[in-house]
C-alpha cells in the first residue's frame, strides 16, 4: 500500500511539473530533461510512469478532465454554466488546465493528439444540453450538438484573447460574459431568471467544492474526457 502511494504521488509530481512545462514553453521546446529537473524525480521514475513525452502530454490533457467536476445540479443548464466559470477561475492558477489548453490548440498540435481535448469539451456540453432540453430548460429551436460547438468555441476564444490581453486577469469576467450574452437566446425565460452567471460564480462554486460533500456540495463525477 506505502509503495503504490509512493507511485501515485510520483506520477501526480511528473504531471505537474510536466504541465508546468508544457504551459510556459509549449510542447514542441519542452524537453524531458527539463521536466525531470522540475520534478525532482529520476529518469527511471519518470520512465516507469510515461514512456514518451508525447505519452506525458496525452497525461496532462487527460489529468485536466479527470479533475473536472463540478457539483451536481438539478439544472443541467446551471450546471454548464458552472463548469464555463470553474475551468475559467482554475485556468488562471493552474498550469495542468493552462497546459491542457495549450496543447490543444498549439500549431500542429491537431496532428499529434487529434484536437487534444477539444473534441471532448464539445460533447460534454452537447450532453448536458440535451439534459437541459429534455428537461424544458432550452427553447424549443436550440439544437444541442449546434450550440455546444459555439458555446465552446466562444469559450475558447474567450480565453484565448483573455490570455493574450490581459495574462489571464480578466478571464473570469469575459467567460461570465460569453455565457450573459449566449443564454438569453437559447435558456426559456423562467429558467434564465434563475441562472447565475456572476464574474465570481467559479471561485464561488470551487469553494463550495472544497468543502466538500458534507458541508453543502453534492458532487457528481463528470465523465473523462480525452
Amino acid at each position: 500500500m506505502a509503495r503504490q502511494e509512493r507511485a501515485v504521488r510520483t506520477r501526480r509530481a511528473i504531471l505537474e511539473a510536466a504541465a508546468a512545462v508544457f504551459d510556459e514553453r509549449g510542447y514542441d521546446a519542452a524537453t524531458i530533461a527539463d521536466i525531470l529537473s522540475r520534478a525532482g524525480v529520476t529518469k527511471g521514475a519518470l520512465y516507469f510512469h510515461f514512456s514518451s513525452k508525447q505519452e506525458l502530454a496525452q497525461g496532462v490533457l487527460d489529468e485536466q478532465f479527470a479533475e473536472g467536476g463540478v457539483p451536481h445540479r438539478e439544472s443541467k443548464l446551471q450546471e454548464l454554466v458552472d463548469v464555463a466559470m470553474v475551468l475559467a477561475y482554475r485556468m488562471k492558477r493552474e498550469p495542468m488546465l493552462s497546459a491542457g489548453a495549450r496543447l490543444s490548440l498549439g500549431p500542429g498540435m491537431r496532428d499529434i493528439f487529434g484536437g487534444g481535448s477539444v473534441p471532448g469539451w464539445i460533447e460534454f456540453t452537447r450532453t448536458l444540453l440535451v439534459r437541459a432540453k429534455e428537461q424544458g430548460e432550452l427553447l424549443p429551436h436550440v439544437d444541442p450538438a449546434e450550440t455546444a460547438w459555439i458555446l465552446s468555441a466562444c469559450w475558447t476564444g474567450a480565453q484565448i484573447y483573455s490570455q493574450t490581453l490581459s495574462d489571464r486577469s480578466d478571464i473570469e469576467e469575459r467567460v461570465a460574459a460569453v455565457y450573459q450574452h449566449i443564454c438569453p437566446s437559447i435558456a426559456t425565460p423562467a429558467m434564465l431568471a434563475r441562472l447565475d452567471i456572476a464574474g465570481d460564480r467559479g471561485e464561488r462554486v470551487s469553494a463550495e467544492m472544497r468543502r466538500g460533500p458534507g458541508r453543502g456540495a453534492t458532487q457528481e463525477a463528470e465523465p473523462a474526457l480525452s
